[in-house]
Formats: structure tokens, sequence, C-alpha cells
């Protein structure tokens, strides 16, 4: 999927490519956490929360972390692009009470998500983007 969203941005001049099944489309930049090394990826958010962005580390329900989960679990500041704008922001993993008060509304607004959590053991994290001080 992001070579296409990639591709649909290029092409459109950034016109096209923002939303996809209804969602907000953002671009996130992490630092590797080995390499350090900085790595790009396309990815929706299915709720805000105030002025946090919601993202999920689903990986389409594997039993294994986004390789962007580990960098900003390492690396918490992070870069994120929505239409374009570029803005600094410090990545959170959601707590317990945050997830659960979060993950109803996610699987609300894209129900896919209950179906990547039923597929793995692994408990999906929600990350929450938020404006730098």
């Amino acid at each position: 999927m992001n070579t296409i969203h990639r591709f649909l941005l290029t092409v459109s001049g950034g016109r096209l490519g923002w939303e996809a099944a209804k969602m907000p489309v953002l671009e996130l930049t992490t630092t590797g956490c080995k390499s350090g090394d900085l790595h790009s990826v396309l990815l929706t958010s299915p709720v805000q929360d105030g002025v946090a962005i919601v993202i999920v580390a689903s990986r389409g329900g594997d039993d294994r972390h986004p390789a962007w989960f580990l960098n900003l679990v390492k690396n918490p500041e992070v870069e994120v692009a929505m239409k374009g704008r570029s803005t600094r922001m410090r990545a959170r993993v959601a707590g317990p009470e945050d997830r659960a008060r979060l993950w109803p509304r996610v699987v609300a607004a894209y129900q896919n998500y209950g179906i990547y959590q039923a597929k793995t053991e692994r408990e999906i994290p929600l990350v929450l983007l938020e404006p730098m001080p």
C-alpha cells in the first residue's frame, strides 16, 4: 500500500493520497533504532484524541511489531507530514487506560483493526503523536 500511496502523492503533486478508507493518511519519519538512519512510512490515523494523532501498530495482525514502532519506542521524536505539512512530534505508546479508552473508537472507525487484533496474540499498540512543546 505504501508504494501505491507514494505513487499517487507523487503523480498528483501531493493533491491526492492523503486519505484512505475514510481515514487521514500521514507520513511518519522515524530514526532507525539500530542504524540511526531516517525511515518514512505512510500510515492512517483512525482517530484523533485532542491534539494527539492516534496511529495503530497493527502490521495487519502479524505477530511482530512493525519496524516503525520499534524505531519510535527507542527514538520518540518523529516527523509527521499531513497534506504536505511537516511537524516535529513526540510519540508516546498508549498506556492501559488510554488504550482501553481509545481502542473501541479505533475499531469503530475501521473494523479491520479488530480483525487484526484477533489474528495475533500480541496486544496491538496504539501510539499517540503529540506536538512538541
